[in-house]
C-alpha cells in the first residue's frame, strides 16, 4: 500500500481560465490540478484576472507581478506553463518549465499576426526552458523539438501526457441528449489556427459522395475564413460551424457521431483525441507531430497532412463501414484508458520527484 508525501505546488499560467480562450492548454491544466488535488496535494494558482492577461503585453506584465507574487505562496514547487515563469527568481524552490505545446514549433505553420506574436513569445519560452530545472512536455514529437529549438539537453526533459477525466465523460455521454445521427456525422473540435487544417478537411468533404455532415466545434481566428471557404465550396447544409459550446453539448456531439476528424499540420499531443477515444469515436487525422503517438493505428486512420483526397478517400471508406467503425472506436476506448487522470498525475509526480512512499 501506497501513501504520496503532499506537496505544495505553484502552477502560474497565463492561459485564459476558460476553454474558448485557453483551448487544450486550459484543459489540460484543469485537468492534472483537480487529478493532484484528488491525491491530497495543494495546489496554488497564480493566474491572470478574467479579461487580463490575452495579449501579448498583457502577458508580459502578468509575468512581471508573478515574479514577485509567488515567493509569498511559498510553494515547495513552482510550475511555469509555456512561457510563463520566465522571470521568476530562484528562492530555493524547484522550478518546472511545462510546455504543453512547443511555440517555437506552432510558429511555423501559422502566418500573420498569429505568427509574429508565436514567434516572439517562443523566444520566452525558450528563455524560461533553458533556466528551468527541469522541462516537462506531453509528447516525444515535442521533447524533440524542445531539444533541438530550444537548446535544452535531453536528461533535462521529462514527457508526461495529457490526461482525461474518464469517470466525468463517461457519465457525460450517459446522459448526453440524443441528437439526430441522420446523416452520418463527422465531428471536428479546435480552436481553429491555421495549423489545424480544418480548411484541408472542408476541401475532404466537398469530395465525398457518401452522405454526410461535417460540424466544427470551435472559434478562433480562422473562423471567418473557413465560413468563406465553405460557401466557395458549396457545402451548404452539409457542414456546421458550431463555435463554443457548453460541455453537455460537447457531449452529445461526440455521442452523436460516426467518425472525429482533424487533420492538424502540428499537434504537441491533443487532447481532443482523448475525448474522441473516450467516446468510442474512430479517428481520421494526419500522421503530423505527436498525433501517431496519440491516437496509434488501432483506433484511427493517419493519412499524409495537407492532402484532402486522402483525407477524403479515408472517410468515404470508413463511414459507410459500421464494423470497422467498431472496431476502431472499441481500441480507443482502451487505449484512453492509459491516459486517466490519475495515472497522468502519478507520472507527473514523479518526473518532479515527489515519491510515493511505502
Amino acid at each position: 500500500m501506497y501513501t504520496i508525501a503532499v506537496a505544495r505546488l505553484l502552477f502560474v499560467t497565463g492561459t485564459p481560465a476558460d476553454v474558448s480562450g485557453g483551448s487544450g492548454t486550459f484543459v489540460g491544466i484543469s485537468v492534472l490540478r483537480r487529478a493532484l488535488e484528488a491525491r491530497g496535494h495543494e495546489v496554488a494558482f497564480l493566474a491572470p484576472a478574467p479579461g487580463r492577461g490575452a495579449s501579448l503585453a498583457g502577458r508580459l506584465l502578468f509575468n512581471l507581478l508573478a515574479r514577485w507574487r509567488a515567493p509569498a505562496l511559498r510553494a515547495d514547487v513552482v510550475v511555469g506553463f509555456d512561457l510563463d515563469g520566465v522571470f521568476l527568481r530562484s528562492d530555493g524552490a524547484p522550478s518546472i518549465a511545462s510546455l504543453k505545446g512547443v511555440l517555437a514549433d506552432e510558429a511555423r505553420f501559422e502566418h500573420g499576426v498569429p505568427r509574429v506574436r508565436l514567434t516572439t513569445e517562443s523566444l520566452f519560452e525558450r528563455a524560461r526552458a533553458r533556466k528551468a530545472d527541469l522541462v516537462l512536455t506531453s509528447s516525444l514529437y515535442s521533447a524533440a523539438v524542445i531539444e533541438r529549438e530550444y537548446g535544452v539537453a535531453a536528461p533535462r526533459i521529462r514527457v508526461v501526457p495529457e490526461g482525461i477525466e474518464l469517470d466525468r465523460w463517461r457519465s457525460a455521454l450517459d446522459s448526453a441528449e440524443r441528437l439526430p445521427k441522420d446523416p452520418p456525422g463527422i465531428l471536428c473540435v479546435a480552436h481553429l489556427y491555421p495549423r489545424k487544417s480544418v480548411a484541408v478537411l472542408l476541401e475532404a468533404v466537398s469530395l465525398l459522395k457518401t452522405r454526410a455532415v461535417l460540424r466544427v466545434i470551435g472559434t478562433g481566428p480562422e473562423l471567418a475564413r473557413l465560413r468563406r471557404r465553405a460557401d466557395v465550396l458549396r457545402l451548404g447544409d452539409r457542414v456546421e460551424f458550431a463555435g463554443h459550446v457548453p460541455f453537455a453539448r460537447l457531449a452529445a456531439e461526440y455521442r452523436r457521431s460516426a467518425v472525429f476528424c482533424l487533420p492538424s499540420r502540428q499537434e504537441g499531443f491533443g487532447i481532443v483525441f482523448l475525448e474522441a477515444m473516450a467516446a468510442g469515436l474512430p479517428i481520421v487525422a494526419a500522421k503530423a507531430g505527436a498525433v501517431p503517438e496519440v491516437v496509434g493505428e488501432e483506433c484511427g486512420v493517419l493519412v499524409p497532412p495537407g492532402d484532402p483526397l486522402s483525407l477524403a478517400l479515408a472517410l468515404e471508406e470508413l463511414l459507410p463501414d459500421s464494423a470497422r467503425r467498431s472496431s476502431l472506436g472499441a481500441a480507443g476506448r482502451l487505449r484512453v484508458e492509459r491516459f486517466e487522470a490519475d495515472a497522468v498525475a502519478s507520472e507527473f509526480l514523479e518526473a518532479i520527484g515527489v515519491p510515493e512512499h511505502a
